[in-house]
């Protein structure tokens, strides 16, 4: 299996609710994905395997390679609603394929992976996908593709940057303003070509400063305060 070492990528910073928070998942549901579950059946009860490995199980915090997997995961469960079992398989399956145990975050994933991916994940389902004819399976595929354009990758094909989406029909491939990168800002979201976190922006605003005044303090653009505000608030609705 590849090695992950001890990086920024890896290591535990972000508390569950903050996760949550920048992804716009329930929080419930991004802990069962990282503690797993029990479940009822006809047999008894059943144990889920964890979909999610934090890097340091005895710690509740997320690394940024968990954030972005739970970014993948989110459009799998939700858009596409396949059964945890099949994508617990799935993600087996892809690690072994990919000699890692965070096949998600990997740039081959992005490029021969996905394909991979679904198509393990369909095998024998016929009803893995509430569209279940190969319009589904190509509608999947497109879909985590067009996902996967809100990631950028290191040298090594890492998964090292995100830029959050606050809506699943928000065109992917726009709207780059606010981002996440462990490198910046110990991984907390920032104005994107600033370094500017949001959480400051939305200090001042809430202090009563005009949004032309916040601008100029941050060397922003008025559309770039006005984003981060809007960031900012969808998180405390979350």
């Amino acid at each position: 299996m590849t090695r992950w070492d001890d990086d920024i990528y890896n290591t535990p910073a972000y508390p569950v609710t903050d996760a949550a928070r920048y992804l716009r998942i329930p929080t419930p549901t991004l802990r069962s994905w990282l503690k797993g579950r029990t479940y009822d059946t006809k047999g008894g009860k059943q144990i889920s395997e964890p979909l999610i490995q934090r890097p340091e199980p005895s710690l509740p915090q997320l690394s940024f390679t968990n954030l972005v997997e739970a970014h993948v995961l989110r459009i799998i469960r939700e858009t596409h609603q396949v059964k945890l079992e099949k994508v617990r398989q799935a993600l087996d399956y892809m690690g072994q394929q990919f000699d890692t145990a965070h096949p998600l975050v990997m740039k081959r994933f992005q490029t021969d992976g996905v394909d991979l991916f679904v198509d393990q994940i369909t095998e024998d389902q016929t009803k893995a996908l509430v569209n279940v004819s190969r319009g589904g399976q190509f509608a999947m595929r497109e879909t985590l593709k067009h996902l996967l354009t809100r990631v950028e990758w290191n040298a090594e094909g890492i998964a090292s940057r995100f830029f959050p989406i606050t809506d699943l029909v928000t065109d992917p491939q726009s709207d780059k303003i606010i981002f996440l990168d462990p490198s910046i800002r110990f991984g907390r979201p920032v104005v994107a070509g600033k370094g500017v976190p949001t959480g400051a922006i939305v200090d001042l605003y809430n202090a009563g400063d005009m949004i032309e005044d916040i601008a100029y303090e941050f060397d922003c653009t008025p559309s770039q305060v006005k984003e981060a505000i809007r960031f900012e608030s969808l998180l405390l609705a979350a």
